[in-house]
C-alpha cells in the first residue's frame, strides 16, 4: 500500500471556498471576515484590556461594627462590609486577613464570623501594650464608619472534616486566650454537621476569655479552665484521657508556643491522632547559630543570637521594618540579600526568588558568618 502526500495550497489570508462548492468563497466566513475587520477596530479603544498589575487583591471596607468580647476590655471584634454591601469573597474556618492599618503596619488576623455570612467579615483583636504597635493602634484608632484596607481571606490552617480528607471520627479543639478566633468558625461547622466533638478552652482569668457568652450554646461540649481557679492545664486535660490506639482522634489547637510545643511533644509517638495547630507567635528557634547582619546602605552591624530571628535584630535598628505574620507564609517582611549564605527555612519564595537574593528575616537564617540585606 502506497500513499502520497501533497503541500497544502490554501491561502489562509482569503476565505475558504464553500462546503459544497456553490460559491468561490464560502458566504458566511466572508460575514464573519468583514465584521472582524471594521468592528474591532471600533471596540478596542472601548474596551481595553484589564490591567492586571492594578489587581493587587486588596479590598477597602467599611468597618460597620466594633464589640467588646472580654469582661476585661482588652479584646474588640471589628465587623467589615463593602461600602456597597456587596458579596465578598469566600472564606473557610481557619482562614485570615491582613489588616493594612493606617501607620503601614500590615498585620494578620484569624476571621470569627460565619463563612455562611457572604456580606461581612470578622476579626478580634487582643490589646498587647508591649507588641508592635498594631493591636494599640486598632484598638485606639479604628471606630465604626472608618474605611480600612484588606487582602485576602487566606488560609494557613485549614480545617480537614472526618469523611471528606481525614480518617479521623472524633475531633476535640483547643483553644488559648485570643486563640479562639479561628477556632470559632470549625465549632459552627462541625456542631452544624452533627458531628462527634468536644472543646477545651483555656485562660488566664474568666475575665480575659473572649467570646465566652458565644461559646454557652454549645453547653457541656466545651469546658472552660483557668490558671487562677484550675491551675495550669496538663496535657491529659487538654487532649482529654488518653485514646486508645483505634481513636481515630483529630486535635486543632490555637495558642501559645510552649502550649503547642507540649502538644507536639505529649503525641508524637501518636501515629493515630492527627495534630493541626496554628501559631499567633514566631516559632521557636532551636537549632540556631550566632551571626552579624550587616545594613548594606549604613555598614551597621547586628549580631543576631541562636535564638532570636533576623528580623528581631533588625528591629532593635529600625523598629518600623514592616512584618506580620512572623512564621514565613505571608511575605511583609521580605527583603534582599547582597552577601552571605541564606538558610531558607519558608516554603513561600519560589527558587527564582532566592536565586536574587530575596529572603525572609522573619524565619531564615545564615550559613556563614554573616549576612547583608538591603533594607
Amino acid at each position: 500500500m502506497t500513499s502520497e502526500s501533497s503541500r497544502h495550497l490554501t491561502d489562509l489570508s482569503t476565505e475558504p471556498p464553500h462546503l459544497y462548492g456553490r460559491y468561490r468563497r464560502d458566504p458566511l466566513m466572508r460575514l464573519l471576515t468583514g465584521i472582524g475587520k471594521y468592528w474591532f477596530p471600533i471596540w478596542r479603544p472601548l474596551a481595553p484590556l484589564h490591567d492586571r498589575s492594578a489587581d493587587d487583591g486588596i479590598l477597602t471596607l467599611d468597618i460597620v461594627d466594633r464589640e467588646v468580647v472580654a469582661v476585661d476590655e482588652n479584646v474588640i471584634a471589628l465587623t467589615f462590609a463593602a461600602p456597597d454591601h456587596s458579596i465578598l469573597p469566600e472564606w473557610h474556618p481557619g482562614a485570615h486577613l491582613d489588616l493594612m492599618l493606617p501607620s503601614g503596619r500590615m498585620r494578620e488576623y484569624s476571621l470569627c464570623g460565619d463563612p455562611g455570612d457572604r456580606r461581612t467579615y470578622r476579626i478580634a483583636v487582643r490589646r498587647i501594650p508591649d507588641g508592635g504597635g498594631g493591636s494599640i493602634e486598632v484598638h485606639d484608632t479604628l471606630r465604626v464608619g472608618d474605611s480600612i484596607q484588606i487582602k485576602g481571606p487566606r488560609n494557613a490552617f485549614p480545617m480537614v472534616l472526618p469523611g471528606f480528607g481525614s480518617s479521623s471520627r472524633r475531633l476535640r479543639f483547643i483553644a488559648a486566650g485570643i486563640g479562639i478566633t479561628p477556632i470559632l468558625p470549625m465549632l459552627a461547622m462541625v456542631d452544624r454537621y452533627g458531628l462527634d466533638w468536644t472543646m477545651v478552652y483555656c485562660g488566664r482569668t474568666a475575665d480575659s476569655i473572649p467570646f465566652i457568652d458565644e461559646l454557652a450554646r454549645y453547653g457541656d461540649k466545651v469546658t472552660v479552665r483557668t490558671d487562677d481557679v484550675d491551675g495550669l492545664p496538663s496535657m491529659a486535660d487538654l487532649v482529654g484521657p488518653t485514646p486508645d490506639a483505634d481513636a481515630a482522634l483529630s486535635v486543632y489547637c490555637c495558642g501559645p508556643v510552649p502550649m503547642l510545643e507540649a502538644l507536639r511533644v505529649h503525641l508524637a509517638d501518636r501515629d493515630d491522632i492527627e495534630l493541626h495547630f496554628e501559631r499567633f507567635s514566631p516559632p521557636p528557634i532551636l537549632d540556631g547559630t550566632e551571626f552579624t547582619v550587616e545594613i548594606a546602605s549604613t555598614g551597621h552591624r547586628e549580631t543576631v543570637a541562636a535564638d532570636e530571628s533576623v528580623l528581631t535584630a533588625l528591629r532593635r535598628v529600625d523598629p518600623a521594618v514592616p512584618y506580620s505574620c512572623q512564621q514565613g507564609f505571608c511575605g511583609t517582611c521580605r527583603m534582599r540579600t547582597t552577601a552571605g549564605d541564606v538558610d531558607h527555612r519558608d516554603s513561600l519564595l519560589t527558587e527564582p526568588e532566592r536565586d536574587e537574593g530575596w529572603f525572609l528575616p522573619c524565619i531564615s537564617r545564615c550559613d556563614s558568618e554573616s549576612l547583608t540585606v538591603d533594607m
